[in-house]
């Protein structure tokens, strides 16, 4: 194992879950009305839309401090692959106009969550390297 490992995962982690969380922090400020009709669109329960707190404000935190890692870190990739599903299948196979991917943002956060399901927090988080869930 490389001496810089556990950094790497710090700094994974905080990217990850600053920016997810700052998402979430959006969401909170202006409501998930706009989701919930999504939702409802596809003939899902309306209270399923709150569930847009837990991948984007509860996750995110937890994956900061480096506590349930894991288990948040698979809420982060759920939440993602529903967002893809419900707001963004339609671009799933188009390329911006710089030739970038159209779901990049929502590629990077789905991915980047579950390499942090995949290797844990490491041993800078308050789980500790050796945590069961971390």
């Amino acid at each position: 194992m490389n001496r810089f490992d556990d950094t790497g995962k710090l700094v994974l982690r905080l990217t990850v879950g600053l920016l997810m969380l700052m998402h979430g922090l959006h969401k909170l400020a202006d409501g998930i009305a706009r989701i919930s009709a999504m939702v409802q669109a596809n003939g899902w329960p309306s209270w399923i839309a709150y569930g847009v707190y837990v991948g984007e404000i509860i996750a995110p935190v937890l994956i900061i401090v480096g506590l349930l890692t894991r288990v948040s870190a698979v809420i982060v990739v759920l939440n993602m692959v529903i967002a893809v599903y419900l707001a963004h299948s339609h671009q799933l196979f188009l390329l911006t106009k710089h030739g970038g991917w159209m779901l990049e943002l929502q590629g990077f956060y789905l991915f980047s969550a579950l390499a942090i399901a995949l290797l844990g927090a490491g041993r800078f988080s308050i789980g500790g390297a050796q945590g069961r869930m971390n």
